[in-house]
């Protein structure tokens, strides 16, 4: 299963639609609270967080620190149109995470879900 984190209404549709379209099961969250709270209700293990970066309330990177915590190990990608920020060099960059640059098209968030999801799980070696 795969949560997805964004703001925008209809980022959110179109990812859900892509994703679901290409056999995955889908979740998603308007912001960092709802996505926590989704995360603890899933009756499926989620296989990746798809967050993006700057959301209301709780950032992306905030949402992956929590539920990573959680569940260690679990496979990250962050979506962000400010590729640059010192914020997505921090989370994405530097602790290792995939960055998908908005705005992409579907056949992009394809290659790249599917690349963060068949890539070894973070810690393992």
């Amino acid at each position: 299963m795969i949560l997805v984190l964004d703001d925008e209404a209809e980022v959110r549709k179109l990812v859900a639609a892509v994703l679901t379209r290409n056999g995955y099961k889908v979740v998603t969250a308007d912001n960092g609270d709802n996505a926590i709270k989704a995360h603890k209700r899933s009756k499926h293990p989620v296989d990746l967080l798809l967050l993006d970066v700057v959301s209301p309330g709780l950032s992306g990177p905030m949402v992956a620190d929590r539920i990573v915590e959680s569940q260690p190990g679990l496979r990250v990608l962050f979506m962000s149109g400010y590729d640059h920020t010192n914020v997505v060099q921090r989370y994405v960059v530097e602790k290792g995470y995939a960055l998908l640059t908005k705005p992409f098209t579907p056949e992009q968030l394809e290659n790249k879900v599917r690349e963060v999801i068949e890539a070894p799980a973070p810690g393992a070696r």
